[in-house]
């Protein structure tokens, strides 16, 4: 997860006197850049994850203060550093108040501290982890697409992981991630990072393959569960405009089984997507899992479209809802009364379509195998897209 937050005050607790007094939910913030600020001007450009310093000189009433910290929770910056001294004696209350209500890393440190000293220093704490971040991702998409042998990948990862433990593969897109390139790509992967709170050094973040991949290892179901469902919260609050999926792959035990958490993962982030949800689990979505393991996908596409072609060409040509009535009927397993309580519709009319179904697909519905057989079919179809791209 980069060079975090909590990475810094390790090093610079006892160093540099460094205090966290404000935005405790932050300290997994990964930081990109650390740079010195005292206007407002130069926030224009940020791209996510910096950590601002300060000595206050352009910050030196609790107005100019609060409006830093709302810039800096606006451009998903991973924290601030207030050099206390002639310009800010003292944090104001209000100040930790809001960098705490939007989780937002308030640091201070003493005025007799280097801070020239104290830059170099993180900054080259921040480049080192950046590389080693790189041959970790590399590490695991070679997990990822060449499983066996698993040697190399196993000894590079074993330094920072438990290769033998527990991985879990979590996906994470939105409609437009394809067409974005890389600058703006590399952007939202900043903010959605910046809202996987309390993530310590037991998990990954990258890009692969069309999506962000946050990988954990030997996290148990509560800790995982909060930082998702933290992070659905947070994305949606923050990120009103950008419709974020995700997806959960299976937890699977051993590095070299990773590859099938990830296609987990990436099935449902998928199909997520075709269903308009916004957070899919791989061990929840029931039979669907069947048709993730298929690989005769013509026998997908048979079902899906060719059995139910008497229903679709009739309802293209009618402006009719055959499909769609045989789907409630079969859902409420063959009750006229729930399927036009359902579709607002009455019982005659669902009783009429129901023998034109009958007719157009020469079908006995009140066998249960057969009726099985064609609510399978309405399912394949409704996911059709996303078993053509798995």
């Amino acid at each position: 997860m980069g060079f975090t937050v909590e990475d810094m005050l390790v090093s610079a607790k006892d160093k540099y006197r460094m205090k966290l007094i404000a935005g405790v939910n932050g300290w997994a913030n990964s930081i990109s850049w650390l740079l010195m600020v005292e206007d407002t001007t130069i926030t224009r450009n940020f791209k996510g994850k910096e950590l601002v310093v300060t000595t206050g000189f352009g910050f030196d009433t609790e107005e100019k203060l609060l409006e830093l910290v709302h810039i800096l929770d606006k451009h998903h910056a991973a924290g601030l550093i207030i050099n206390v001294g002639p310009y800010i004696a003292e944090v104001p209350e209000k100040v930790i108040q809001a960098a705490d209500a939007c989780d937002l890393p308030l640091m201070t440190v003493p005025w007799d501290v280097l801070m020239s000293d104290m830059i170099k220093d993180l900054t080259v704490r921040i480049f080192f982890q950046s590389s080693v971040d790189e041959q970790i991702s590399l590490a695991f998409i070679r997990a990822i697409e060449h499983p066996l042998p698993d040697t190399a990948y196993r000894e590079e990862l074993s330094s920072n992981f438990d290769v033998d433990g527990e991985f879990q593969v979590i996906a994470f897109t939105t409609e437009s991630l394809d067409t974005m390139d890389t600058r703006d790509r590399r952007q939202i992967g900043y903010r959605l990072q910046i809202y996987l709170e309390n993530i310590s050094h037991n998990a990954h973040f990258f890009y692969y393959n069309g999506c962000f991949l946050l990988v954990i290892n030997g996290m148990d179901a509560e800790a995982r569960e909060n930082i998702v469902q933290g992070f659905a919260t947070r994305a949606k609050r923050r990120m009103p405009d950008e419709t974020i999926y995700i997806g959960e792959g299976s937890a699977v035990r051993d590095i070299s089984n990773l590859h099938l958490s990830y296609k987990r993962a990436l099935f449902t982030v998928r199909f997520t997507m075709g269903q308009n949800k916004m957070l899919g689990r791989f061990d929840e979505l029931g039979i669907h899992r069947l048709f993730y393991s298929v690989s005769d996908t013509l026998i997908l596409k048979e079902m899906g479209e060719d059995i139910l072609k008497p229903l679709v060409e009739y309802d293209n040509k009618h402006e009719s809802e055959l499909l769609a009535t045989l789907e409630n009927y079969l859902k409420h397993n063959g009750s006229v009364s729930s399927v036009a309580d359902e579709m607002f519709i009455h019982k005659n009319t669902i009783l009429y379509r129901m023998t034109k179904i009958r007719e157009l697909l020469k079908a006995d519905l009140d066998d249960g195998e057969e009726r099985m057989f064609y609510y399978m079919a309405i399912m394949i179809r409704r996911g059709q897209h996303i078993l053509e791209e798995k």
